[in-house]
């Protein structure tokens, strides 16, 4: 008993508000038409005095004196602005585990193993209008973890959240990350003392081709193998199956999209360079802070870049970025995006975006694909979300301002159609949340023990 009201003591510190938003609220549960809102499409210009009419999860009609189905929630959004839900590109939000940091080679591992539902940034990033997120594995080796391309649904499961049909990708790195871990030494008890290879660029680029030799070698065996199936050859013992060298066959094949951790121009020329020698597309160059370098190399690759929008010189290889660094990788045919890798800066990304107009010149069109349509490319679930579109998944933002304002902030957040988040409920509840607090500090499993001069506190057995 001790211990369930002190853990719910502490959940009710840091959900706050939350209260009844575990479940979805019932503007979700059947139709919705939004009225009268100033709707910015992205792909298809700003729309004023427009109606959304929300069906089965799916933005069923955009247009002007949409008639409300029977039954519908009819949503005022006169003077509000509505936008298609956030996409983050690049984030650890979630994951209880980021690196597998012990080989430098991990494909094996999944983040979407280690995945946390109950994660408190999944609501802050809902009421930053975030939806959709692509959870990576940490950049401390060369060749990491397959990644989690995930729609936040707070309080659902994670097979909820996980995104339907979403390609599935992994993480590589480059640069000081890899190379600061490997740095420190690994003790394993029993065995001596060493270091993890590599500790230098030019060993992350080996680890790369030795992967992707061994990979191309189980693909030929592999494919030796259900050709001689295909063509009824009997008695066929099938080749073991090799977990680390899986997920490298979708790449080659082109199944598994390639999320690459890098800075500097050189390492990401390297990359290029070496995934045209084995015939594979680096999907997006992650942070990428000096691709204004070589942005024309970028565009002829056919890659995606994930940037922040204005953060340099925290180490190192940040030392050469630049605030323009997106809008030249854009103006250059390159399809770009900014990312958070933060749990703070994701509820944020619509600012982050505002940046962008300052910083090169784009249109709010632009500006704000950065953060939807175009990290839905990088994704892959392009079909589905980043823009307002008939037929698209209803991920939207309902913004009391324009997003791109510093003044601007979200009234509801909408994922497949529901609601996940409703600030007018997030205000209402947050008077009986401390209500609530209140009475579990005053409850006597929460009051210290009483306590004599130079006699220590007795704890109970279940606490010690």
């Amino acid at each position: 008993m001790t211990r369930t009201l002190l853990f719910a003591a502490s959940l009710t510190l840091a959900a706050g508000s939350l209260g009844a938003q575990a479940n979805p609220a019932a503007a979700g549960a059947g139709a919705t038409l939004i009225k009268n809102a100033t709707v910015l499409t992205v792909t298809k210009g700003t729309l004023k005095n427009t109606d959304v009419l929300i069906q089965n999860g799916k933005i069923a009609q955009v247009g002007s004196n949409i008639a409300a189905p029977a039954g519908a929630t009819v949503i005022d959004a006169t003077g509000k602005y509505l936008m298609p839900g956030i996409i983050d590109p690049h984030t650890h939000t979630m994951s209880d585990a980021i690196n597998e940091g012990s080989l430098s080679v991990t494909s094996m591992v999944r983040i979407q193993d280690v995945l946390n539902p109950t994660a408190i940034n999944i609501y802050r990033a809902l009421a930053g209008g975030v939806t959709s997120i692509n959870i990576l594995h940490g950049s401390a080796n060369t060749i990491g973890g397959q990644n989690a391309t995930v729609k936040l649904k707070w309080g659902e499961d994670v097979d909820q959240m996980m995104f339907p049909g979403a390609p599935p990708g992994i993480k590589f790195a480059l640069g000081e990350n890899v190379t600061r871990k490997n740095q420190s030494q690994i003790i394993i008890p029993g065995q001596p003392t060493t270091r993890r290879y590599p500790v230098s660029r030019m060993g992350q680029e080996e680890v790369v081709r030795d992967a992707f030799v061994r990979a191309r070698d189980y693909k030929a065996t592999l494919d030796d193998y259900k050709a001689r199936v295909a063509k009824g050859e009997k008695n066929l013992v099938a080749p073991r199956r090799n977990l680390e060298l899986e997920p490298l066959v979708e790449v080659l094949e082109g199944k598994r999209l390639v999320h690459a951790h890098s800075y500097r121009s050189d390492e990401m020329l390297m990359l290029l360079g070496l995934a045209d020698e084995f015939g594979f597309k680096i999907q997006t160059l992650q942070h990428g802070l000096e691709g204004y370098k070589i942005a024309s190399e970028i565009a002829k690759h056919g890659a995606g870049l994930s940037s922040f929008a204005d953060s340099w010189s925290y180490k190192i290889e940040a030392y050469d970025a630049i605030p323009y660094n997106v809008a030249i990788l854009l103006r250059h045919g390159v399809n770009a995006t900014i990312n958070s890798d933060s749990d703070e800066r994701m509820r944020r990304l619509n600012i982050d975006a505002a940046k962008l107009v300052r910083y090169g010149g784009l249109t709010e069109d632009e500006a704000l694909a950065t953060i939807t349509i175009n990290g839905a490319k990088q994704l892959g679930v392009a079909d589905k979300v980043g823009s307002i579109e008939v037929g698209k998944d209803a991920d939207l933002g309902l913004w009391n301002n324009h997003p791109l304002s510093v003044f601007a902030a979200v009234d509801k957040t909408f994922v497949d159609g529901k609601v996940y988040f409703d600030r007018q409920q997030d205000l209402a509840m947050r008077d009986q949340k401390a209500k609530e607090r209140a009475d579990l500090e005053k409850a006597g499993a929460n009051q210290a023990p009483a306590t004599r001069r130079g006699v220590q506190p007795v704890l109970p057995q279940e606490e010690r």
